[in-house]
């Protein structure tokens, strides 16, 4: 009798406490949570909430991956490796500058992944400052030598919701690219032929267009060979050592960079109280009235699609250097500059919102300093580009925001979509010993290498 009552007992205390914590969440969903909900579900092709979560870092079956190049946790880990490796800074122009860049020195973690400066610096950079703002020139090489990228380098964080890379999508022979196949040796990428989706085709390309050298004397020299044999165990030790390899430990890598973390995600997960009502205001604004979502969808708030807004690009000032003239017009083109279909032109791929505080420059070609300078172009009609205005989206100039709105969505796409936590991608140390993300005298100053 005894053992029956505690037993009812034991049952009652657990009903009670499964009503309370149901009770307190309920009480937590206030009428601003139940029209963002709806408002989401209107948006996310019938899945609600989740249509919008990202996955955990190293859940590889719910990150979506290339085919041809299936995740495994030691491929991810020599990416994490090769990606802040400066001794892969092989291919210099100027001797004296080997060993000192790294894909990292234009996407470092201190700026989310972003470049820390308008226009990202591979070789012949000099410096680091706190979050990358502080890499300059290197007066001492020729300019026209100096790896000065033509657009605003973009965060790698969420990159793996997209099927092509860069900003016009030229790179990977899958997804939108379909159908684009003419175009792939006139535009200089007939790397695309091999098969592989844009990330992985841009770590391959990247190597030679950012002068690192990923070969077998740079693997053994510098002690990768056994995460090689580790990540790629499946490939014959003939053709193991290679760079076509280390592009896809590169892209394996950059396709665990989730902002997950965030605030917003654990609202969509269930925690009501991870976000302000002055972010639920904003997110409502985002998904309603400010079409936002319409473009900036799915986990990684960004379509796969390229739509022109006139934004501004690069020109020769003392802010941004142009080194080729004549190929800059393809490049403002967008991507019509790489499939030449007129209907394509001024038009530029969706990037994600995550972790916009620390981007500091915003647009391909880094045309506004700040979340809300972007958010008051797209509600005017002004263009900094007039020769958009032929394909220009249908967003643009229409969204008639109140300045209460503008405070609203600007405070939601600030706050609740930042990932403070991205330390945790950045390994302690890299084979080679080497000083990371730069390893320049002054960079290594900078980051208390000496």
């Amino acid at each position: 009798m005894g053992k029956n009552y505690l037993y009812v007992l034991s049952i009652s205390f657990i009903f009670l406490v499964s009503c309370t914590d149901t009770e307190d969440y309920e009480l937590a969903r206030t009428a601003l949570d139940i029209r963002l909900e709806e408002l989401l579900l209107q948006n996310a092709n019938g899945q609600g909430k989740n249509f919008f979560l990202l996955p955990d870092s190293d859940d590889f079956n719910a990150i979506p991956q290339d085919p041809l190049n299936p995740l495994n946790t030691y491929k991810v880990a020599l990416g994490q490796l090769l990606l802040h490796e400066t001794a892969a800074g092989g291919d210099p122009k100027m001797s004296q500058m080997e060993g000192t860049y790294s894909c990292a020195s234009c996407h470092p973690v201190a700026s989310s992944f972003y470049s820390g400066l308008r226009q990202g610096i591979g070789e012949g950079g000099t410096g680091f400052g706190f979050a990358g703002e502080g890499r300059q020139i290197n007066l001492n090489m020729p300019l026209d030598s100096v790896d000065l990228q033509p657009v605003r380098v973009p965060t790698l964080l969420n990159v793996a919701y997209q099927e092509t890379a860069l900003w016009n999508g030229m790179l990977g022979a899958t997804g939108p690219n379909l159908g684009t196949e003419s175009r792939w040796a006139a535009t200089g990428v007939p790397e695309n032929h091999l098969g592989f989706q844009g990330l992985e085709t841009q770590a391959l390309v990247g190597q030679s267009t950012h002068r690192l050298q990923i070969d077998e004397d740079f693997i053994n020299n510098n002690g990768y060979r056994w995460l090689f044999d580790q990540a790629f165990a499946d490939v014959a030790p003939s053709s193991r050592y290679s760079s076509q390899n280390a592009a896809l430990a590169l892209a394996a890598f950059n396709r665990t960079l989730l902002a997950n973390r965030s605030p917003w995600q654990d609202y969509l997960k269930g925690d009501y109280n991870a976000i302000s009502d002055r972010e639920k205001r904003g997110a409502i604004v985002f998904a309603d009235k400010g079409q936002c979502i319409t473009c900036h969808t799915g986990p990684a708030l960004k379509d796969q699609e390229f739509h022109a807004f006139g934004f501004g690009h690069f020109d020769d000032s003392n802010e941004a250097i142009v080194l080729d003239d004549a190929g800059f017009d393809n490049v403002k083109k967008g991507r019509g500059g790489f499939t030449g279909n007129p209907s394509d032109n001024y038009k530029f791929k969706t990037p994600t919102l995550y972790n916009l505080r620390d981007a500091g420059f915003y647009g391909h070609g880094a045309t506004f300093s700040s979340i809300e300078e972007v958010v008051r172009y797209k509600n005017n009609t002004s263009l900094q580009d007039q020769n958009a205005s032929l394909n220009l989206a249908s967003e643009m100039g229409a969204i008639d925001l109140t300045e209460e709105e503008i405070s609203d969505l600007v405070y939601f796409l600030d706050k609740s979509l930042y990932d403070a936590e991205l330390t945790r991608y950045v390994p302690g140390a890299v084979q080679s010993g080497n000083c990371f993300p730069n390893a320049d005298p002054q960079s290594r100053i900078d980051l208390g290498c000496n």
